[in-house]
């Protein structure tokens, strides 16, 4: 039996003492657990990865499933974000670099920092020198900071699937500069599909696995000159993916316009929840241009879906999302990709309805301005 599975054990245990802290925002509560970890023999990384992750993904579920608000959710981010700079300046853990330099940073636009600090961190703790340069770097900052300072490796993290035409840009930036690129993050689809789709080096499902194929190390990129998105994705071609993400305002307003005939809860929304539904529609909107970036139909049905499901947990109708596809419809009956896309989404509606969810035919209840996508 392995180290790491003697230890599960007590583990858990601190798992559930963090996940009390963190949900009766107890911050020094949150700290003592993770010290009392390592006083308790565990090592550091575990404590990272097996005591603060799990927990932090649990709040994202939770949240999810309409057991956390979006405040308590923040809240425990915000305490599991200070713990881990706790952890790093702790006096036991200090370490001195004797491998290469690797720069660590969240893709422009990207703000979920915290798969990033725990790659940091691990790193940082197996004898790298780490730049972490956190959220939403844009590109030319980062590579402003390669040329100041070199790195042996770049890597990327991006937790939002919106972010990929950002990422692709980063990734072939850093790329034409001399230096490899490692990417990670839930944006990058469960087996790494996109990674090898925008031409990334590599693509690691974890911080330790990630950690591993940095050691592994890297060979140089061929500097052949910048590489365009076309190069990566010649679907890119038909430009619709360009002209969807150019009319996202005009869009959003023909959604809105025509929602109230269509829906017609909407006619009684208040302000607040008016300006929510414009940016849930904003977010379909987004979600549609990036399915049309990487040409791939389940990444819009995926979201739909969770979407739907976000809904649910709401008590809200899934319904009201069909006539916003309608009316996409009908604004881009000209793009066979987005349509394509558009009916594909309608039909994953039509499933969930079959199956017996909440289709919201008959509901009153404020619709869509309960979806927040980026939490």
């Amino acid at each position: 039996m392995t180290t790491h599975a003697l230890a599960a054990p007590r583990i858990r245990g601190y798992q559930d003492l963090l996940w009390t802290a963190v949900t009766e925002r107890d911050e020094h509560a949150a700290a003592e657990v993770a010290f009392s970890a390592l006083d308790d023999g565990i090592d550091a990384e575990s404590v990272l990865l097996d005591v603060i992750a799990p927990v932090q993904a649990r709040v994202g579920t939770e949240w999810a499933a309409n057991r956390l608000s979006v405040a308590q959710e923040h809240a425990a981010s915000a305490i599991a974000e200070r713990i881990i700079a706790a952890l790093a300046h702790h006096p036991s853990l200090r370490t001195t670099p004797h491998l290469g330099r690797v720069t660590v940073a969240c893709v422009d636009q990207e703000w979920h920092v915290l798969p990033a600090r725990l790659l940091a961190e691990v790193l940082t703790l197996r004898g790298w020198q780490v730049d972490f340069l956190g959220a939403q770097v844009p590109t030319p900052h980062l590579i402003g900071h390669l040329h100041s300072h070199g790195a042996d490796v770049v890597a990327l993290s991006s937790s939002i699937p919106t972010r990929l035409p950002s990422a692709h840009a980063a990734i072939t930036a850093c790329q034409a500069v001399g230096v490899p690129v490692l990417v990670g993050g839930a944006a990058f689809g469960p087996d790494g599909r996109y990674a090898r789709l925008l031409g990334a080096d590599a693509w690691e499902p974890d911080a330790r696995g990630a950690a591993r194929r940095i050691a592994d190390g890297f060979p140089v990129p061929y500097l052949a000159g910048a590489r365009q998105q076309i190069d990566d994705l010649p679907h890119l071609g038909d430009q619709e993916y360009t002209l969807v993400a150019r009319s996202r305002p005009q869009l959003v307003r023909a959604v809105l316009a025509q929602l109230e005939s269509r829906f017609p809860a909407a006619a009684h929304y208040t302000d607040q929840q008016r300006e929510h539904t414009a940016q849930d529609i904003a977010h379909i909107v987004d979600y549609l241009g990036v399915a049309l970036y990487v040409d791939d139909d389940d990444l819009f049905t995926g979201f739909l879906a969770w979407t739907a499901g976000i809904l649910d947990a709401r008590g809200v109708p899934a319904g009201s999302l069909r006539p916003v596809l309608d009316v996409l419809g009908a604004e881009l009956k000209d793009f066979p990709r987005s349509i394509r896309l558009l009916d594909q989404a309608r039909t994953v509606l039509d499933v969930r309805t079959a199956a017996g969810h909440n289709p919201g035919a008959s509901d009153d209840r404020p619709a869509l301005s309960a979806l927040h996508p980026d939490h």
